[in-house]
């Protein structure tokens, strides 16, 4: 089979399995397997997708340096697209069965739960580097294109400190996730990250 078509075929199924858990959490509560509050259901679970995209899309670099695997840098940037998209269904779903679209409760609830105005500012960034994530806005940017794609770092942060108010209550699940992102942020530190290309050359042997 041509290369090619083999990336092609790498990006269709990336592409599918990013929309499978969308589906079946519109299906669970289709038919009213999602709970009480399917609106809280559909808030939790595509918020929690959101982080999983993030944290996905940093590890495809690490990942790279150690495999050589030329895959996980075809999907980087689709990936990144589709954390920018959960991260906006997310905020869809909370100005939906939250807010119930009425805008003018968001003042109160901003001063309520200031976790919102951090999940705000991470959905800006977010989008951000979605619209730049493209080869035009890479020439057009030049040098400065990497410093601000360095931003998913913060973004990062940004989203853990929202989930961590989200679920004071219950740290355990918040407490996973923060170590799966300390490992992953661990891999970008330059003395770690120039031991990858060689603990891939001992795993080879």
């Amino acid at each position: 089979m041509a290369a090619p078509r083999v990336w092609l075929l790498w990006r269709i199924g990336v592409f599918l399995a990013a929309l499978a858990p969308l589906v079946f959490w519109g299906w669970q509560v289709a038919i009213n397997a999602a709970g009480p509050e399917p609106g809280n259901y559909l808030l939790l679970n595509i918020g929690i997708g959101g982080l999983w995209m993030l944290l996905l899309t940093l590890s495809l670099t690490p990942l790279t340096k150690l495999t050589r695997w030329k895959g996980f840098a075809l999907i980087r940037r689709q990936l990144g697209l589709w954390t920018l998209a959960y991260a906006t269904l997310h905020m869809l779903s909370y100005a939906l069965f939250i807010l119930g679209l009425n805008w003018a409760l968001l003042g109160s609830e901003l001063v309520k739960r200031p976790y919102i105005i951090v999940g705000m500012i991470a959905l800006i960034g977010l989008a951000v580097l979605g619209a730049t994530s493209n080869r035009w806005s890479m020439r057009r940017l030049g040098k400065r294109w990497k410093p601000l794609h360095k931003f998913a770092y913060v973004i990062l942060g940004l989203v853990l400190l929202h989930f961590f108010w989200v679920v004071r209550a219950d740290m355990q699940d918040w407490a996973m996730y923060a170590a799966i992102a300390t490992l992953v942020m661990a891999t970008r530190l330059p003395p770690v990250a120039r031991t990858l290309p060689k603990l891939r050359y001992r795993l080879s042997r």
